[in-house]
């Protein structure tokens, strides 16, 4: 399994970081979760119903075959969206065997386990699966 550069970068920097940096860096990625553009409609996205909070995502490929990721979570859920926006800068516009082959559990070489809950954890593991469910389906297309 392998890790783009990009996503690798914060994966290392996070985890290079003391734990209260980890928990603002977090938070601060929650406010750069980009809102759903136009073209995609709410009915398009699939409830991750392991998530605490609700959260919704969907994938479609690009006309170069780069995977396009969409998520919705709601402000009250700042780890979440946080995530997910780590996902979203990490992978989006990457290729589909990329995604695919990026560690289930990625989040825990980013010290994530030592600054937010098991529960969490269970739904970034729950997010991070459905995508490459979704994306799976794409490349099987």
């Amino acid at each position: 399994m392998s890790v783009p550069k990009k996503l690798q970068t914060m994966i290392d920097v996070m985890a290079a970081s003391p734990k209260d940096f980890r928990t603002a860096a977090l938070l601060d990625y929650s406010k750069r979760l980009p809102p759903l553009p136009d073209h995609i409609d709410a009915s398009e996205l699939e409830q991750v119903e392991e998530c605490q909070s609700p959260f919704f995502l969907a994938t479609k490929l690009d006309d170069e075959g780069k995977v396009r990721m969409y998520f919705e979570a709601p402000p009250e859920a700042p780890t979440t969206r946080g995530f997910a926006a780590i996902v979203h800068d990490g992978l989006d516009g990457e290729t589909p065997e990329t995604i695919l082959a990026v560690p289930d559990d990625f989040f825990y070489d980013m010290g994530l386990a030592e600054v937010i809950s098991p529960l969490r954890l269970r739904g970034m593991s729950a997010i991070l699966g459905r995508l490459k469910r979704q994306v799976a389906s794409l490349l099987a297309a």
